[in-house]
């Protein structure tokens, strides 16, 4: 019994030694692979991270600095290479030391065959691999050349960049800016402080710049002005191609030529073609004819001589003391027989046509004034008011003096209103009229054709007395004080007069009488609401015979 116990502990204390040993043998095992393993990886790691070193190519003698066994001096025809890169000069500086070395005279740098760099001095870190080059700097890349007197040079961005003052220039444009940086890979540069690139057709300066030698496009990023000829440009942001002149701006642009303003939060211009276009709070000012047009979107053309305004659109004439404010879908200025002794304007206003000024107010669908001679033609449905006198017919011209109104012409269903109170008015009607200003007030009318007449004279009191109710063919009317004063009938005139108290309502209005009030703009906002005619105060149409054409029966 004893030996078999003796027995198995034996052979439980051997089956215990073999798996430690088992145990020590894999952990042995996987130690020696590890082992293995650990000295190539820590040899990569420390080759990536190891920077390339300068190479000394060639120099014509060596001098070993005795107090300083790291420095080395090389004289003549210093050649060295580093990654790709050639760098050569008369004497040079070499730090083993420090991977680092200075270049003394007829300093050349160059990248393949693309990017040179030459200077009197410069020196070059390895590590940082950053080239600094000082004295008669000049950076040459394809056709891209950079001057300056002090440059460094960041080979990790490939980037070049000046601080004291340089000049690029490339196949057309010459740039100069207190500060700078050109990158030969991307060929975008940054200007800073003092701006100026100079193109033979035009002159920008700038505060702060970006440009491309590749497109040629300086992009504005700072208060901006540009020069060409009578052409001006004022902008903070936006993009002027200085290869065909075209001018991209934001931000509330200024375009200006000769005697016009053009204003808006976007503006487009084309200077080869000569127009512009305006998006967005539009302001287009001609100073000279003191004539200013609004809108969201406007349009001009010097070549052509055309310019217009939509969405919005307002034109306002300041050249007197009191403006006159004119709004329409469209307003459009057309000029004709450009640069000659004929030369005229048409400024063209169409749908819904409102004005507004203080002593004159209208209302039509299109409108058309011709500075020849200089007469205001207002088509369909024409409605004019002057102080508490209310005029319209089929078409009214308005001919104009010095901007102020000389006459007016009422063609065909003319009819003039007066409104006395709420209930009676002086009204006359005829085929036509002829209204004369004297100053900004009407001061005497002409009638003509089927005239009829509702008139209310006063006393000494201003008190209505009754009503004359006269026909007649022709006759005068003239007023004063912005009232009617008096009719004189030039042909013998039928009519009778009747005591207040006994007129009859049906009797107290002509046949085609309309007081047209609720149209009327009443200040110069008022002219974007539409309030158009009701059906029963629109004129009759007629039908006119044509002259028959004379035959060769």
């Amino acid at each position: 019994m004893m030996m078999s116990e003796r027995t198995n502990r034996n052979n439980h204390n051997i089956f215990g030694h073999r798996m430690l040993l088992a145990a020590i043998l894999c952990l042995f095992g996987f130690c020696l692979a590890l082992g293995a393993l650990s000295p190539v990886g820590q040899e990569n790691a420390v080759e990536e991270k190891k920077p390339m070193r300068v190479t000394l190519l060639h120099a014509d003698r060596t001098v070993q600095r005795q107090h300083n066994k790291n420095l080395q001096m090389l004289i003549g025809n210093v050649e060295f290479l580093y990654d790709s890169i050639y760098m050569s000069c008369d004497t040079a500086y070499n730090y083993n030391n420090r991977n680092y070395f200075e270049a003394f005279g007829n300093v050349r740098m160059n990248q393949g065959d693309t990017l040179f760099l030459y200077g009197d001095y410069l020196d070059y870190d390895g590590d940082t691999r950053l080239v600094r080059v000082r004295h008669n700097v000049r950076m040459e890349n394809r056709s891209v050349l950079l001057l300056t007197d002090s440059l460094n040079y960041d080979r990790t961005q490939n980037l070049g960049y000046y601080f004291d003052g340089g000049t690029l220039e490339d196949s057309t444009n010459v740039l100069v800016s207190d500060w700078g940086q050109y990158s030969p890979q991307t060929k975008m540069a940054v200007f800073n402080y003092n701006v100026t690139l100079t193109n033979p057709q035009f002159l920008l300066t700038s505060d702060t710049l970006r440009y491309s030698t590749v497109t040629r496009v300086a992009n504005i990023v700072g208060p901006s002005d540009i020069e060409s000829g009578d052409s001006y440009i004022y902008s903070e942001r936006g993009y002027y191609s200085t290869a065909d002149r075209k001018a991209y701006l934001l931000d509330r642009s200024v375009l200006t030529n000769q005697s016009k303003v053009l204003v808006g939060d976007s503006v487009f211009y084309d200077e080869g073609l000569k127009f512009g276009e305006a998006f967005g709070r539009v302001e287009m000012d001609d100073t000279l004819n003191r004539v200013m047009l609004l809108g969201e979107y406007c349009y001009s053309n010097e070549l052509t001589g055309t310019a217009f305004a939509t969405d919005s659109a307002v034109a306002i004439d300041y050249s007197q003391g009191d403006s006159l404010f004119m709004h329409g879908d469209t307003l459009k200025m057309v000029t004709f027989f450009i640069d000659t002794d004929s030369m005229y304007r048409q400024v063209q206003a169409y749908n819904k046509v409102r004005f507004y000024r203080t002593d004159l107010q209208g209302v039509c669908d299109s409108l058309v004034f011709n500075s020849v001679d200089s007469c205001l033609t207002m088509y369909y449905d024409p409605v004019l008011w002057n102080a508490g006198q209310q005029l319209l017919g089929e078409e009214i011209k308005v001919y104009m003096n010095d901007s102020s109104i000389d006459w007016a012409h009422i063609i065909n269903q003319a009819l003039t209103v007066e409104q006395k109170d709420s209930i009676h008015y002086n009204q006359v009607a005829g085929t036509e009229m002829k209204f004369f200003f004297n100053g900004n007030d009407i001061y005497k009318a002409e009638v003509t054709g089927n005239v009829q007449s509702i008139f209310y004279p006063e006393d000494e009191d201003s008190v209505m007395m009754g009503m004359n109710s006269i026909e007649a063919s022709k006759l005068n009317l003239y007023r004063k004080d912005g009232k009617m004063e008096r009719i004189v009938f030039i042909t013998r005139p039928v009519g009778t007069f009747t005591p207040m108290f006994l007129i009859e309502p049906s009797k107290m209005q002509l046949s085609n009488f309309v007081w047209l009030g609720h149209m009327r703009p009443l200040n110069k906002k008022d002219i974007f609401h539409w309030r158009g005619k009701k059906t029963e105060q629109k004129l009759k149409k007629i039908i006119r015979m044509e002259v028959p054409l004379p035959t060769l029966d």
